[in-house]
């Protein structure tokens, strides 16, 4: 194989790579909207971990599906959720660190997320959560909300 060739299966791999994170997000958002906690927890890696939007530190997959299970499906919030994004930084082939947006809709204003999930690839070219932390944005202390978006209270969710 040649310079060229190896480059267009590298980056043939790479776009692979990031449709299937990007599928990952998804199913995020999916499974979220359904409050659907078996949907959400087949996206983590079994020794995964997780700090939640409030700081509650989850290590391991039994402690994040306890809570999952246990908040998901009671979750209440008036509106849409949504998930997208906004930047994929590959540490290695085979893991990445995806910044999301994460936006509540509502009646009464939105609110915002902004996720970080550090992804694997498995070796069966799975791509699953498993170091995430949840951030809520909050209005900076000039008064405007964080980057020029709407920010507020923290909202239903099982993650924000």
């Amino acid at each position: 194989m040649n310079t060229e060739q190896t480059h267009q299966t590298e980056q043939a791999a790479r776009a692979a790579s990031l449709e299937a994170i990007a599928q990952v997000v998804a199913t995020v958002e999916r499974t979220q909207r359904a409050k659907d906690a078996e949907g959400f927890l087949a996206l983590f890696h079994p020794e995964a971990l997780w700090t939640t939007g409030h700081g509650k530190v989850l290590i391991g997959f039994e402690a994040i599906a306890e809570f999952t299970r246990a908040v998901l499906p009671t979750a209440s919030w008036d509106g849409e959720v949504t998930y997208e994004v906004v930047h994929t930084q590959f540490l290695r082939p085979d893991v990445a660190a995806v910044k999301v947006r994460q936006l509540y809709r509502a009646p009464d204003g939105d609110t915002e997320g902004a996720p970080l999930y550090v992804m694997t690839r498995e070796p069966d070219g799975r791509w699953l959560l498993t170091a995430c932390q949840n951030t809520q944005v909050v209005a900076d202390p000039a008064g405007g909300p964080a980057r020029g978006r709407r920010s507020g209270r923290g909202r239903g969710g099982v993650h924000t």
